[in-house]
């Protein structure tokens, strides 16, 4: 047998150097990028945020040298500021109606309480590493940011308003500059900033949604905690996805790189450890809203306590885990996008109040800190402490399962009056198809009366919303005039419809007041002129004759106010006013 030498040759040795000098040089020049491209939070030694200006523009000067990054201005805020997005693409095409069809986007909001900086300073870090190939370059996956969304707070800045927060030096106030909390605004659209967001969200049409937060309820060992859509809502197969494949990756990908994560810990000055549940998040909340859409949505909640650098680290190490299972997963999301799409035809019913399911718990290995009750040096009563030299990993009961107790049917369409423009503007900004009546025209419908409500005794975001409603439903004859507007279901923004168009929804628009001035009473009477009509009218109605006495018999508080007794004849006469307490949304069944 002939035997082969192989023997290292002068020519060997310059190849093999010149493969090294390669790498080298290549390793050698992605960092070269990387320090032309520091972060205030890098030089900072990370103890500072960047400024709003400061952010702009760093990704201003990525767009410019990097063909992967493009920058785009859209719409108002209430600051007079223009929202921006920015696009990783590395195929360098940012249509997205082109994009949309071919791969996963991952779209992150950042700054939407600018103290809460995490995702501020991790996203542009996580640009830069994608951009100069330190970070793998995604195949699938497109990632799209709003580096600041309030930038009116953002550009309040200040180092005393977040009370308890570890850093940075200097940060961002919650309010957006009319004072509105934006994540609370996703619904009633009362700011230019949510008005631009829509616009943003429908353009972009994101498979997956991150909003980045800061929050403290309680003491524990995480730095992360994470904050899904609840996955009962959110419903079917995506719903599904969410809790039993999404989030279980994220959290093993994320505790194989020793980060640590549990679900968003829904406690206030109380233990963890006695249990918590998960936070509903309804669609006045981003990713309530985005759901709608059939996004999978999170809010990542860093843990406030902890040291400002590890927070933005942490953050960052969690978008990648997201970009990552997204490139991974990206068939099955657009798959699960895509037949969610037509899910509502074979719905008959629409939840409108949920619970959480008592019978179904997930029990967590919790990292937290004991907490002993103290007296209080300071009033006298008792207080929590956690003791941080004692950690602990107990079995902690979470109660992550919701369940529908009220629902309403799916009409055919809805049908609203002209005159209710701020409806009407908030559904054209999202996309809700719609037509006029060409005439007039008698349409039989399914009518609401407010029955009951309870307000608010204090402001909440610019308003005094109601809860608790329920109304009495008719079905009725009712003429209709040439513009009245005619909204069918049978489109992809039906929840979003059912969310807003159902009184008895927890932020439909009724609840936010919109529609507060069908609960006043516009007519009444003077009571020494109507007292001989109230006498005639029960010598006329035997019926209500009989009704006026029971309630007197049975209700002391009505059998001692003479006015209440006048008053509920003139409700039950000719004279009152149809419109008062009348729903001014209709329902057309289907057939």
């Amino acid at each position: 047998m002939r035997r082969i030498s192989i023997r290292t040759t002068p020519f060997l040795l310059t190849i093999f150097f010149i493969v090294v000098l390669i790498c080298y040089s290549c390793e050698t020049e992605q960092e070269d990028k990387t320090a032309d491209y520091k972060t205030h939070f890098e030089l900072s030694n990370g103890t500072e945020t960047a400024t709003y200006l400061e952010t702009i523009d760093f990704y201003i000067h990525l767009a410019k040298e990097f063909p992967e990054i493009n920058m785009q201005t859209i719409g108002e805020t209430d600051s007079g500021y223009p929202l921006h997005i920015i696009t990783y693409n590395p195929d360098g095409d940012f249509n997205f109606q082109k994009i949309n069809d071919k791969k996963t986007i991952l779209f992150v909001n950042n700054g939407i309480h600018p103290g809460e900086s995490d995702g501020i300073d991790a996203t542009m870090m996580l640009y830069r590493n994608l951009a100069t190939g330190k970070l793998k370059t995604p195949k699938n996956t497109v990632l799209v940011t709003i580096p600041i969304y309030n930038i009116g707070g953002a550009l309040n800045r200040n180092s005393t308003t977040r009370a308890n927060q570890n850093g940075p030096k200097s940060y961002g106030f919650r309010g957006n500059a009319l004072n509105y909390d934006l994540n609370r605004d996703f619904i009633k659209a009362d700011t230019k900033n949510a008005r631009t967001f829509f616009e943003i969200f429908h353009m972009v049409n994101p498979d997956i949604f991150i909003d980045n937060h800061v929050s403290n309820g309680a003491d524990y060992q995480y730095t992360l905690t994470h904050l899904f859509t609840q996955h009962n809502k959110l419903g079917g197969e995506l719903g599904d996805y969410v809790n039993t494949k999404m989030m279980p990756a994220l959290e093993k990908s994320l505790q194989d790189a020793n980060w640590d994560i549990t679900p968003y810990v829904n406690v206030f000055n109380q233990v963890p450890e006695k249990g918590f549940s998960q936070f509903m998040d309804y669609p006045r909340y981003s990713t309530g809203y985005t759901t709608l859409w059939n996004t999978l949505g999170m809010m990542v909640e860093t843990h406030m306590l902890k040291p400002y650098k590890q927070r933005v680290e942490g953050t960052y190490e969690l978008m990648t885990k997201m970009i990552a299972l997204a490139e991974t997963d990206y068939k099955e999301i657009k798959r699960l996008r895509t037949e969610a799409k037509y899910r509502h035809k074979d719905w008959t019913h629409y939840p409108t109040k949920w619970e959480i399911d008592t019978t179904k718990t997930t029990i967590l290995d919790f990292k937290g800190y004991e907490g002993d009750t103290l007296t209080s040096e300071i009033t006298g009563f008792t207080r929590l402490k956690y003791d941080r030299n004692r950690p602990f990993t107990k079995k902690v009961e979470y109660q992550n399962f919701y369940k529908p107790i009220d629902s309403v049917t799916v009409p055919k369409a809805y049908v609203i009056r002209k005159g209710w423009r701020r409806v009407l503007s908030l559904l054209e900004l999202n996309q809700i198809k719609y037509s006029t009546i060409q005439k007039d025209t008698i349409i039989s419908v399914e009518t609401y009366k407010i029955d009951h409500y309870k307000t608010l005794n204090y402001p909440y975001e610019g308003h005094y919303p109601h809860y608790n409603t329920t109304v009495s439903q008719s079905t009725e004859k009712i003429r209709f005039q040439q513009g009245d507007i005619l909204i069918p279901t049978d489109q992809k923004g039906i929840r979003y419809i059912m969310e807003a168009l159902e009184p008895e929804t927890k932020d439909s628009f009724s609840n936010w007041n919109f529609f507060d001035s069908i609960l006043q009473q516009k007519e009444g009477f003077s009571p020494y002129v109507f007292e001989d009509e109230a006498t005639q009218l029960l010598k006329e109605n035997q019926v209500l004759k009989d009704s006026f006495l029971a309630k007197k018999t049975t209700d002391s508080i009505f059998n001692s106010n003479w006015y209440a007794q006048l008053d509920y004849l003139f409700k039950h006469s000719n004279h009152y006013e149809a419109a008062h307490m009348q729903y001014p949304v209709y329902r057309i069944k289907k057939d």
